[in-house]
């Protein structure tokens, strides 16, 4: 993320106490004086103005203040930086500055600006026909790319492997498209249907899935699943969502009538997936699942999540006959909610690379200290990032230097 600091007053300054009447026809020096006195005036609200500039550090120090009250979905919808909450009311501009964002990418959700034709995160094309074609769009294409569809040469059917067994499996319901925000805002949420219509399709598109990849059924997890690693409560709450129209855990987290229904199956397809890769049945899987699940603690939903998949993942696993796990999360958020289930538990490793900001950064926890806890202690491993802007090299340092080693270690022992 790039912060762009400007100009700003720390406190606006007070309006100056309105003058009193003048008798302009029997004190005509009066208001001259009056003139000059408004002159003076204009000086020192200047003044007051250059005085209270602030540097890059106090904008920092503000802003990562400020984004430790900010939710996902604010830090989302907040895309013009810093904002200025004080008062600055003697301040007035000529017009209202123009509405630049226009349009959100279907590929990745990101906003953009309208000048912009391919989205600055994923270079998909403004006018991208991905949901309908399946593709990716190079920014280095011409602009009617959303025309193009990509080729599928080879014959899906030839490229099947000889046994499940040697098999990527893919887990993919229709169903959990249904779980979407159901009050419009300007600004579409980050987490909608959107995110896996356009795996799905360039999946399909390329022949991948299906046709490459052995596809596996999703079914509802059982409450007695869910008790492994959610609490009694937390289910009962995600579940009485299916009884109201919209409703909301967060004010980033929503759920309608069907949420609770795609969140079990989103943890059913992990959980069997996990079992399937374990007992060998397929040789690795990619489960297409929403809504997501890392932030979901024991006894709470948040940050767009409801059931935390992954964990329901891993005690499949260990339920499967597994003695290890190792959950390696690099979503730019840390995982707070599957960090909080094992933090105590030795059978899973969990690692997570984030971006952290000393803690100002959503959802605030992550730091390096941060390492299990009452016997759990080294089965916990955080690498956070101390700022935006973290390229490939330096998660393939992270990887070669800390989660390689400390993985190896792990299972050998």
């Amino acid at each position: 993320m790039v912060v762009v600091a400007g100009v700003s007053s720390d406190s606006g300054p007070k309006l100056v106490p309105e003058r009193p009447e003048m008798n302009r026809t029997k004190n005509k020096a009066m208001v001259n004086n009056n003139h000059s006195w408004n002159n003076e005036a204009a000086h020192q609200r200047s003044k007051r103005r250059l005085e209270n500039i602030i540097s890059v550090d106090d904008i920092n120090e503000k802003k990562a203040n400020k984004g430790k009250e900010l939710t996902m979905q604010d830090m989302y919808n907040d895309i013009n930086g810093l904002e200025d909450e004080e008062d600055d009311s003697d301040w007035e501009p000529c017009s209202k500055p123009p509405r630049l964002l226009t349009w959100f990418c279907c590929n990745c959700t990101m906003p953009n600006l309208d000048d912009v034709q391919h989205c600055d995160t994923c270079s998909e094309h403004k006018e991208s026909g991905i949901l309908k074609h399946g593709f990716l769009a190079s920014p280095f294409l011409q602009d009617d790319v959303n025309q193009t569809e990509l080729e599928v040469k080879e014959n899906p059917e030839d490229l099947l492997p000889n046994s499940t067994s040697e098999a990527t499996a893919i887990g993919f319901d229709e169903r959990m498209l249904l779980h979407f925000e159901v009050e419009l805002k300007p600004h579409p949420h980050p987490e909608r249907p959107d995110r896996l219509r356009v795996i799905a399709a360039s999946l399909a598109t390329a022949g991948i899935y299906p046709g490459r990849c052995y596809p596996i059924g999703a079914r509802e997890i059982t409450k007695e699943e869910l008790q492994q690693v959610h609490s009694h409560e937390h289910i009962e709450a995600v579940d009485l969502t299916s009884h109201t129209f919209s409703s909301y855990f967060t004010s980033d987290t929503y759920a309608n009538e069907h949420s609770a229904c795609a969140a079990r199956l989103a943890a059913g397809l992990c959980a069997d997936l996990a079992s399937s890769i374990f007992s060998k049945q397929v040789k690795n899987g990619f489960a297409l699942v929403r809504p997501p699940g890392h932030h979901a603690g024991v006894r709470d939903s948040m940050g767009f999540c409801l059931h935390n998949n992954a964990a329901i993942a891993a005690v499949a696993g260990l339920v499967a006959g597994a003695k290890k796990v190792l959950i390696l999360d690099w979503d730019v958020h840390h995982g707070n909610g599957t960090q909080e289930i094992f933090e105590q538990n030795k059978s899973v490793l969990y690692i997570s690379l984030h971006r952290h900001e000393k803690g100002s950064f959503y959802p605030g926890t992550g730091a390096a200290i941060e390492v299990g806890s009452s016997g759990g202690e080294g089965f916990c491993v955080n690498i956070p990032w101390s700022s935006g802007g973290v390229g490939d090299k330096d998660y393939l340092f992270a990887f070669e230097h800390v989660v390689m080693p400390i993985g190896e270690t792990y299972f050998q022992s």
